[in-house]
């Protein structure tokens, strides 16, 4: 199998060449892919240290022209993939990219649709990780997805599946509960989860929670349509 890797960023100038230093060091002998940073408007330092890393190693830039967030950057990386196989990373480093080995071991037994990863040993702060476990189960609750983690952004998935699906933002946030929807078996397996070495989280918590239980409405609904269909 071929895979894109996709990794949405914005300004990330700290983390993102250490990243794909790594994904490089591991997944070289190990599995054919293409790496694709999608640049989500970021400063001039990122994108110059984004353009120092692309002339001296395989990987793609796809910039956005303005910020429009992580499920829009993560849909124009998928969009412009090559390959039918996903692999979707956080540009931060808290992902330990030695764990796309593990999935893809999964993925590669042909029996999933989406396999993702589940952060076990949070390397957040107490408030990230409150609003998680509770995020988590109310969409478990209501969606019944069987995921203890769908924020986690280390997943790998199929491409054809992926973009039958209606683009909303927040869609990346759902990928268990709506892979199920269109049939696909998922599963899920521990992960490192690694502290943020240099900045702040660039997509905010709070207002993140507000939009969630408005897409958890919307999900809802949408995966009744499609058994109904």
């Amino acid at each position: 199998m071929k895979f894109s890797i996709i990794i949405p960023c914005f300004n990330e100038e700290k983390n993102i060449e250490n990243l794909i230093l790594e994904i490089d060091k591991y997944l070289a002998d190990q599995i054919k892919y293409e790496i694709i940073i999608v640049d989500d408007c970021s400063n001039k330092k990122t994108k110059d240290i984004i353009l120092n890393i692309k002339s001296k190693t395989n990987l793609r830039l796809i910039s956005n022209s303005q910020n429009l967030g992580q499920s829009y950057s993560i849909c124009k990386g998928i969009k412009n993939s090559n390959f039918e196989n996903i692999i979707t990373i956080d540009g931060d480093g808290q992902n330990d990219p030695i764990d796309i080995i593990k999935l893809v071991k999964l993925y590669n037994t042909n029996k999933y649709g989406l396999v993702g990863g589940l952060r076990l040993k949070r390397k957040d702060n107490i408030i990230k990780r409150i609003s998680s476990l509770f995020a988590n189960y109310i969409r478990n609750l209501v969606l019944k997805d069987n995921c203890r983690d769908t924020g986690c952004s280390l997943k790998i998935f199929s491409k054809t599946i992926f973009m039958k699906m209606p683009y909303f933002d927040g869609i990346h946030r759902f990928l268990p509960a709506l892979f199920k929807a269109y049939g696909c078996v998922t599963t899920f397996i521990p992960v490192n989860h690694r502290h943020r070495k240099f900045g702040t989280s660039n997509y905010g918590t709070f207002d993140r929670a507000i939009r969630g239980i408005r897409d958890l409405i919307k999900v809802y609904f949408l995966i009744r349509k499609l058994k109904n269909d």
